[in-house]
């Protein structure tokens, strides 16, 4: 079954929303923003690539523990999190692909951040978003596929070759950012300052451009359900992967880490995925869910790492050590 199809048929009629195949001002402003979302997309993953170094992820070959439970926890935990509220507050098929979508993500670069404003494992940090985006290839399309299936018609209706040429682009950017980092790394720093500076600007105009599209509509993606689930998912996550590699007797540091990562999802590997993959028709507003859960994500974490802070202050916590898979990648460096 055609994915416009589906959706047209099933949700986005004029009587029930107001005629949604108006939401998009032009195939022109259409077109510019999916180029925009590709090459915000490019970049972080080349970014990310760029910070990443083949010595470490051979360490963690050797010691993949930490690994292993950020792989299980994200691929467990946050599409089950996603499947469970969507079906909890019934949502129609076009809600709850976009929601199972952000779910089924691997983590995103942001973690990287957080976990330092958390004085987490920043080699760990990083080693995990590269091996989620790589295992992504294989897991997500899965997880998609068996987590759709809990909306009828849902599974057939799904773009999966779009999917997996989007994954495909974002894991190519990924090769190139470490290539270039193993072979020409004075090459890797200027990416990443070069990108930081494109990545802000490209973000910033893709804000306004998404802004004017749905300006008249926007209220539709501003729903109860919507928000509520926006504001749960990177939370549960957060406290679901530090429970987790707790249990797994983890040290505090790499608990924090392995907790970001998981409430962190790729946002914008998630954008790229519901513009490009999806028609503009039948995506809607909610292609600015990702927004949305960034943003939540944002606070929240936020929000961890100033009551870590003071915590930290209040108790005089001494500074923890490096954890072990991070003290395991020096020794194989030197």
């Amino acid at each position: 079954m055609n994915v416009t199809e589906f959706f047209r048929g099933n949700i986005y009629n004029a009587s029930d929303h107001g005629g949604i195949a108006d939401l998009n001002a032009s195939s022109n402003l259409n077109k510019i923003i999916s180029v925009l979302i590709i090459v915000i997309l490019f970049i972080t993953m080349v970014s990310l690539g760029c910070s990443m170094e083949v010595y470490k992820i051979k360490a963690h070959f050797f010691k993949p523990k930490g690994v292993a439970i950020a792989l299980l926890a994200q691929f467990g935990i946050m599409p089950l999190t996603a499947f469970c509220l969507a079906k909890i507050q019934q949502m129609d098929p076009i809600k709850a692909v976009t929601v199972l979508l952000c779910g089924c993500c691997p983590g995103g670069s942001l973690s990287n951040i957080f976990s330092l404003a958390l004085q987490g494992d920043l080699n760990l940090s990083i080693v995990m978003t590269t091996c989620s985006s790589f295992a992504a290839l294989v897991l997500m399309p899965l997880l998609l596929y068996i987590y759709c299936r809990g909306f009828p018609g849902l599974e057939k209706a799904v773009p999966f070759a779009d999917i997996m040429k989007a994954l495909s682009l974002s894991l190519g950017a990924c090769a190139i950012g470490i290539a270039l980092n193993h072979y020409k790394p004075s090459y890797a720093a200027v990416i990443r300052k070069v990108g930081l500076s494109i990545l802000v600007i490209s973000s910033i105009i893709l804000a306004i451009l998404s802004s004017i599209a749905i300006k008249d509509t926007l209220w539709m993606a501003l729903t109860a359900e919507i928000v509520r689930t926006a504001a749960l998912m990177p939370l549960i996550g957060f406290m679901l992967g530090y429970g987790m590699s707790a249990i797994c007797k983890m040290n505090s540091r790499c608990c924090r880490t392995i907790s970001m990562e998981i409430g962190c999802q790729n946002i914008q590997l998630c954008f790229a995925i519901l513009k490009v993959a999806f028609p503009p028709e039948a995506i809607g507003p909610m292609f600015l869910f990702p927004l949305i859960y960034m943003t939540f994500q944002c606070i929240e974490a936020l929000l961890l790492a100033l009551c870590f802070r003071c915590y930290q202050t209040i108790f005089k916590t001494p500074a923890e050590g490096k954890c072990h898979s991070c003290l395991h990648a020096l020794v194989e460096r030197s």
